[in-house]
């Protein structure tokens, strides 16, 4: 079975640094985080939007004019396609990117050697993160994803998306401090966008704006954007 697609960005500057990209959507994901903006992407049975026989038409005719290919979620590691899927860009010429929650950690340890770059959601402080996802063991999942990639070599960000109504600014200070100890040099705090609750939003964003001063002490300035 071919990779479900369940969408398609022929565009962006903004979700592989350095590189011009395409993000090819999956379909699936065993997490149900509340806040989720891509809710039509979690159920895994639901049909796909393109074939990945279009997928790859589309980019062999972007040979050139693309550099890069990024598979985003829903999880993309939900599905046993994507190594697959992978090597095929790969051998279309592009360079690779993954977008992950880090609940499949085996199955990151056999993609990381088909990939450029990989960005990795860290969705809370650890002991927050089973009640983040609805799902028992992420946590778990999430730190050993965080292992292999630290150890992999490959080029990675971890991002943490901070809902104030889910854990503190002092715990996600405590996870900036905690994840630069473990060796992680690029990471991006953001503010929740919760469709549920938007008046959050402005709030969130004014405190990690106040925070600056700390992230840039612990990480590269150029990885740290509000």
């Amino acid at each position: 079975m071919g990779l479900r697609v369940g969408g398609l960005t022929r565009l962006t500057t903004i979700d592989f640094p350095g590189r011009l990209a395409a993000v090819v959507f999956c379909q699936g994901c065993p997490w149900r985080c509340g806040y989720c903006h891509n809710s039509d992407l979690l159920d895994a049975a639901r049909p796909a939007a393109l074939h990945w026989d279009e997928v790859l038409e589309f980019l062999q005719q972007r040979r050139g004019l693309l550099d890069g290919v990024v598979f985003s979620g829903g999880e993309p590691l939900a599905q046993s396609a994507l190594p697959g899927a992978l090597a095929q860009v790969r051998a279309l010429g592009f360079a690779t990117a993954l977008h992950t929650g880090g609940m499949y950690p085996q199955r990151l340890a056999a993609a990381l050697p088909l990939l450029d770059w990989v960005g990795l959601d860290v969705k809370g402080p650890w002991p927050r993160i089973d009640a983040i996802t609805g799902v028992a063991g992420s946590s778990v999942r999430v730190r050993e994803s965080l292992a292999l990639l630290l150890q992999s070599g490959v080029a990675h960000e971890c991002r943490t998306t901070w809902h104030p109504g889910l854990f503190t600014l002092q715990e996600l200070q405590a996870l900036a401090r905690e994840l630069a100890a473990l060796g992680v040099r690029r990471w991006v705090p953001q503010p929740c966008r919760d469709p549920r609750q938007p008046a959050l939003l402005q709030a969130a964003t004014e405190a990690i704006s106040a925070g600056a001063a700390l992230w840039c002490e612990l990480f590269a300035p150029a990885a740290v954007a509000a």
